[in-house]
């Protein structure tokens, strides 16, 4: 089997890559270098010409406020690029699995949103990812989409990586507390996919890790966990404070807690809590800093 990943620089895409690269297939990875998604009409058939088996989707704008800002190239690389994809594996006959996201939903909902809840973006990130869904379906019915949400990794930059670089400097930090989620570890998430590829899976899947977090819970347990294991936490209070005190320029889904119901059912493995993939995040990150020293 021949796997291509487009992003394979970012956060998920290198995970995903190092994660397939230990299993009995080829694993090819492409960035800017090799493909530039801000120019979609080279997309389709520099895809088309690996002949892979799968494509995995790595590639996207992710800067959710600058995205504001820069809705047209946002638009470029998350949608239209990521329809160019789709044209480009149906070309060759392939399969693509594609990463999209929670902030497809308002976060109007009290309950954890399921695969067939309605989509109401909120920001242009949120938008660019929606459309580019229904594009891919409609190229390719037989698409793998999968949403996830509050993506940590050693790789970063990332929510964890902010808060262990303040938390060395600053005794205090104030937080957001009214916004709900689920971390989700990228490791996780490539392990998940990997899962869904080896079973020909099809269709639109939420991925998070279990359990829910406000980020204010998130940034507590990032410290405590960092301070259990030696590194240099200065940080001695966090401060939680609501969305209304930290003004952001894109608008946020306050909830958005993804069903797992369809997904359990799938994966061959328990998928792990949010506050144990964060502790085996962090003590991955420290051992890589130690190598490097």
């Amino acid at each position: 089997m021949k796997i291509l990943i487009t992003g394979a620089n970012g956060q998920l895409g290198r995970e995903c890559f190092l994660a397939l690269k230990s299993q009995d297939v080829e694993v090819i990875g492409i960035d800017i270098k090799e493909l530039d998604f801000s120019i979609p009409n080279r997309v389709a058939d520099e895809i088309a010409s690996y002949q892979a088996d799968w494509v995995i989707n790595c590639a996207a704008y992710t800067q959710v406020d600058q995205a504001e800002e820069q809705a047209e190239l946002t638009y470029l690389i998350n949608r239209d690029s990521a329809a160019a994809v789709a044209e480009g594996v149906k070309s060759t006959g392939g399969r693509l699995a594609h990463i999209s996201t929670d902030f497809i939903y308002d976060g109007r909902q009290n309950r954890p949103y399921s695969e067939q809840d309605h989509a109401n973006p909120l920001s242009v990130y949120g938008r660019s990812k929606w459309e580019a869904e229904q594009k891919i379906l409609r190229c390719l019915p037989d698409a793998l989409i999968v949403r996830t949400a509050w993506v940590f990794g050693i790789y970063g930059p990332n929510f964890v990586q902010t808060i262990l670089r303040l938390a060395k400097d600053r005794d205090e930090l104030s937080v957001v507390d009214d916004q709900l989620g689920t971390p989700t570890w990228t490791k996780d998430i490539a392990n998940c996919l990997w899962s869904l590829i080896k079973q020909d899976a099809t269709g639109l899947f939420n991925f998070t890790n279990e359990g829910v977090a406000s980020w204010y819970d998130f940034a507590d347990a990032i410290i405590t966990q960092a301070r259990t294991i030696g590194m240099p936490i200065k940080t001695q209070l966090i401060r939680p404070i609501s969305t209304k005190d930290f003004p952001t320029l894109a608008k946020r889904p306050s909830y958005s807690v993804l069903s797992k119901e369809k997904i359990r059912s799938a994966l061959e493995y328990r998928i792990p809590h949010w506050r144990e993939s964060l502790e085996n995040m962090i003590n991955e990150l420290q051992a890589s800093i130690d190598a490097s020293n």
